[in-house]
């Protein structure tokens, strides 16, 4: 058998092949950490007189570009998108417009270039051509912030003219343009020498200039001249081997472009446009209209198929532009459609207001037929359930009283500055206040005291209840039975409530000292949702104090200056070349302390705007910046050994 020690040697080669394969797997090699590297275009950078619309730049190896719509910005500003798309190991970029002539053209990628592997990014990478003779290589740079809260806004465009007209802004598209970043930063380059106005625009209709009151907007007040200096950094070079050691301090110089700290704090100007928005009937008994802007005065209705008059309770908010009607007549409630013309001021062609008249029909949500159909059905359920019950012997089924609902806010612990506040879920057509009684407890008597009832002022169907509540003692609120009737006939049933004011020592208390505010500003407490707590005006030698402060609740501060002395944050508008009320953030957080007291010295101006307001408030989150992963690192972990590259 001569072909035996063959197949003893091919099951040896066999044996040992697996044997090896047994002992571990490959680790692939290296990661690519690399980033993609230049390494021609055409035209090349920097070139002069261009007049080709196509753009081609290579890299040394297989590219991709990531959120090309968000992160690559062209300027000067294109009207047709230009065509962005990577292929193989290039960059393409199509211009759809005709180029501008003697025009520095500038495109910005950020940090869109990837490679295609593992996703390293190129870097902020910026390629220029000019159209002209020179290229332009001056750059701005600064910070965009929300007016009323100093949110970082992120992708809004920031341009600039060297037309130094207001109308510019109203009437022609940026000359240079930039967009910023989820922190609002923004850098606009390839600027010539001069003397630009700097503005920012969320644009609507992406025509590159303002032309809606529904914009975003924002505007620097004084002219902007770019200029550049040598300047110097320190780069540090940390240790390959110990990353968390230094191995060299490079002395870096570079060319510093001014100005670099430019701050626009953008805003939505009041839109004074007004027209109907909507019109609904979400119940039976009441419907609502509801208009774009303010007004002065109500709407007046007149019934087309029922008298209008004394027919409703009529419920505005504040600023006249949402109106809810409650139908008085229950009879006319229940008729299914509601005819009547409506005339309100509208603005019209020209951006007067003018009378406006509009037939509107309110059609109820479930027709009467159905209605009375449920509520049968509803009738022979119970008359079925009555009838089993009778048969057995048990207790019929009777319909519960029906009163008026109310809602007791009393809280068992009432805070020092608050009132019991009373709620319902219609409007009121009595009310006996004698039928209410408010009573303090001494040496375990009940005393009635006296107290005041008050309609809020603000919020319809709300009542608030007011004593001299004393630090410590505990009070009692009696409400008897028919002390309330709604316009529908129903009546309250009868309530009692117990609670206790907390003492002063339940409380801390904040003394500001403000340098810097306006004649007349306010200080406004806030949540860690950034909404208003409390607020208080400062007072003329610069304090502000806030009194019974919870304990355990973490407090952030905001001041504005109140300019026009309303009591409450302005907008700017542009044609009145009028800037939002400034606004300020104390960059500190209290988490107040039951029965003890901070002061705290505030200068505004101590801090840039964009450093005062905590990340933890910030709606805005940063985008994490994209390195390079360094997974060698990682891995040489892995595998026991030290990098050395």
């Amino acid at each position: 058998m001569k072909f035996l020690p063959k197949l003893i040697a091919l099951l040896l080669v066999v044996a040992g092949f697996y044997a090896c394969a047994s002992t571990g797997n490959p680790d692939g090699g290296p990661y690519d950490e690399t980033p993609p590297r230049f390494v021609r275009s055409l035209p090349v950078p920097n070139a002069t007189n261009v007049q080709r619309k196509k753009v081609s730049i290579e890299f040394d190896e297989f590219i991709k570009l990531e959120n090309p719509s968000e992160k690559v910005i062209i300027s000067p500003p294109q009207i047709i998108s230009p065509e962005v798309k990577a292929v193989g190991k290039r960059v393409q970029v199509t211009f759809e417009d005709s180029l501008k002539q003697n025009a520095t053209y500038t495109i910005d990628f950020g940090d869109a270039i990837v490679d295609n592997n593992e996703g390293n990014p190129l870097g902020q990478f910026t390629y220029a051509f000019s159209t002209g003779s020179t290229i332009d290589t001056m750059e701005v740079s600064g910070t965009v912030l929300n007016a009323e809260d100093l949110e970082p806004i992120k992708g809004i465009q920031v341009g600039l003219h060297s037309n130094l007209n207001d109308t510019a802004f109203t009437r022609l598209p940026f000359e240079r343009i930039s967009r910023t970043d989820s922190r609002g930063k923004f850098t606009i380059r390839g600027i010539a020498p001069g003397s630009y106005r700097l503005y920012a625009l969320k644009d609507g209709n992406q025509n590159f200039l303002f032309d809606s009151k529904s914009e975003v907007i924002a505007w620097m007040d004084s002219l902007i001249v770019p200029t550049s200096t040598g300047a110097v950094r320190q780069d540090t070079v940390w240790s390959a081997i110990d990353s968390t050691k230094i191995d060299t301090i490079l002395t870096i110089h570079y060319t510093r472009f001014l100005p670099d700290d430019l701050l626009l704090r953008a805003f939505k100007e009041v839109n004074d446009f007004q027209y109907l928005t909507k019109s609904e009937r979400p119940k039976t008994n009441q419907f609502g209209l509801y208009f774009s802007a303010w007004a002065d005065s109500l709407p007046t209705l007149k019934g087309l198929n029922f008298d209008e008059h004394d027919a409703f309770v009529i419920e505005p908010n504040l600023h006249n532009d949402s109106i809810l009607y409650w139908v008085k007549d229950t009879t006319l409630a229940e008729r299914d459609t509601l005819s009547f013309q409506l005339t309100y001021l509208a603005t019209d062609t020209l951006g007067q207001r003018t009378a406006r008249t509009d037939t509107l029909n309110l059609i109820n949500k479930v027709p009467r037929e159905r209605r009375l159909a449920l509520l049968e059905e509803e009738r022979k359920k119970q008359e079925k359930e009555n009838k089993k019950k009778q048969k057995k012997g048990d207790s019929l089924t009777v319909a519960p009283p029906k009163f008026l609902p109310m809602t007791v806010d009393a809280p068992s612990a009432l805070d020092l500055g608050k009132n019991i506040i009373l709620r319902f879920e219609e409007p009121l057509a009595r009310i006996d206040t004698a039928a209410l009684h408010m009573a303090v407890k001494a040496d375990s008597v009940w005393n009635d005291i006296p107290f005041l009832f008050l309609a809020d002022s603000l919020t319809h169907r709300q009542y608030q209840i007011l004593a001299e509540w004393q630090p410590g003692l505990e009070y009692r609120l009696q409400v008897d039975s028919l002390a309330f009737e709604g316009i529908y006939g129903l009546c309250t049933n009868k309530t009692e409530s117990t609670l206790k004011v907390k003492t002063l020592e339940d409380y801390g208390t904040l003394y500001l000292n403000i340098r810097g505010a306006g004649p007349r500003a306010f200080v406004q407490l806030l949540n860690s949702s950034d909404a208003v707590v409390r607020q208080e005006p400062v007072k003329d030698d610069g304090t502000c104090d806030f009194y019974f402060l919870q304990a355990g609740t973490k407090y952030y501060i905001r001041l504005f200056n109140d300019r026009n002395g309303n009591g409450q944050w302005d907008t700017g508008n542009y044609a009145e070349k009028r800037q939002p009320e400034e606004v300020y953030y104390y960059n500190k957080v209290w988490e107040m302390k039951a029965n003890f007291e901070f002061e705290e010295n505030w200068d505004l101006n101590a801090l840039a705007p964009d450093r005062q307001k905590l990340d933890e408030l910030k709606k805005q989150k940063p985008d994490e910046a994209k390195k390079v992963k360094d997974r060698n690192k990682e891995r040489a972990k892995k595998l026991g050994k030290t990098t050395t590259n």
